[in-house]
């Protein structure tokens, strides 16, 4: 059975109002004894909320064992009294990795009580803020230099509802519309050709821009598209090819690099850090036919880390592993 299969059952058979007066908690989901919290110093604590990050928790868990680092796992389970535990200074959590408030708002105390506490975090919440608005993003990519696809954007509905047809719009055969915060794919509508089409979207998220972007065409390179998405953690990047209809990863090789001259992924990667600041995030890149890097999907800093080995959308398995060793090492070298 994998852990996502036993985070799934904890969570049906133990309702959230309930369990924390029942006796038969899964430790393995909530890092608890029977009866609560275990009173201790914890070096790192994990709040996730996604079934499927089971196994990658389950690698953090793993690289903390042999460092004798030890490590609490928050859940919508035991959320309420990690809460208390921290508030009463029963608990102590000298490092934190937030996995769960992007889709979860009950999770924000938890963020607001680190960040107050001043906790040394993975993609603190001060850095991550920041790259959660796609249009201020999009200005600071044109301003470093990088190549970003021509884009429009739009002000919000609820601030102007009528809007005149942009004539030159009529230009893009396709295009791509997507709501200024948010992610997962969440309100964006890729292929687009009508304007009545931006009209009808940007009510779906009324108090929020939009962006509309120019649908950009990679090269083919053997046979392939070249968009790549890379994911950059605590120094190390890791191009990979992405097919953004399969959504298949593989790794790009030394040897492709050369051949394809993909040597200039890493050096864009290493400009976005440079503006967001984040220990982990991905990009998308587009290697278009006249050979620019094109930056199409700017900064994701709550990545997707399910492994390939079980799911087809997957990271290749070795980089989650790398990715999870590297991040205790970066609490051993925090101190």
């Amino acid at each position: 059975m994998l852990a996502g299969d036993l985070f799934k059952i904890c969570c049906v058979i133990l309702p959230i109002t309930s369990i924390r007066n029942d006796h038969h908690i899964c430790t393995l989901c909530l890092g608890v004894r029977s009866m609560g919290i275990i009173m201790q110093d914890y070096d790192l604590g994990v709040a996730w909320n996604w079934e499927f990050d089971a196994d990658f928790i389950a690698l953090l868990q793993e690289g903390c064992r042999p460092r004798g680092l030890s490590m609490l796992q928050i859940t919508p389970v035991n959320l309420a009294d990690v809460l208390h535990a921290l508030a009463v200074k029963e608990i102590v959590c000298r490092a934190f990795f937030d996995r769960a408030s992007d889709s979860d708002p009950q999770f924000m105390p938890l963020i607001q009580w680190f960040h107050e506490n001043r906790i040394y975090t993975i993609n603190s919440y001060e850095r991550a803020s920041l790259t959660w608005d796609k249009a201020k993003l999009h200005f600071l990519m044109v301003s470093a230099g990088l190549d970003v696809p021509e884009t429009l954007i739009l002000p919000a509905y609820f601030d102007q509802p009528e809007l005149s047809v942009m004539d030159w719009l009529t230009q893009w055969e396709q295009f791509t519309i997507k709501p200024a915060h948010g992610s997962g794919g969440v309100g964006v509508l890729i292929n687009a050709t009508a304007w009545e089409q931006v009209l009808s979207v940007r009510q779906e998220h009324a108090t929020d821009q939009y962006l509309l972007q120019a649908h950009i065409i990679p090269k083919e390179l053997d046979m392939r598209p070249a968009w790549f998405r890379v994911i950059y953690c605590t120094g190390q990047i890791y191009p990979c090819w992405w097919d953004p209809v399969s959504h298949f990863y593989a790794p790009v090789t030394e040897e492709e690099k050369i051949r394809h001259g993909l040597g200039r992924l890493d050096a864009v990667v290493a400009i976005i850090y440079r503006l967001c600041g984040l220990d982990l995030f991905s990009t998308e890149i587009a290697f278009t036919p006249d050979e620019q890097f094109m930056v199409v999907d700017y900064v994701n800093d709550q990545i997707d880390l399910r492994l390939q080995s079980t799911h087809y959308e997957g990271v290749p398995d070795a980089i989650v592993r790398d990715i999870a060793e590297r991040l205790v090492s970066q609490l051993v070298n925090q101190g």
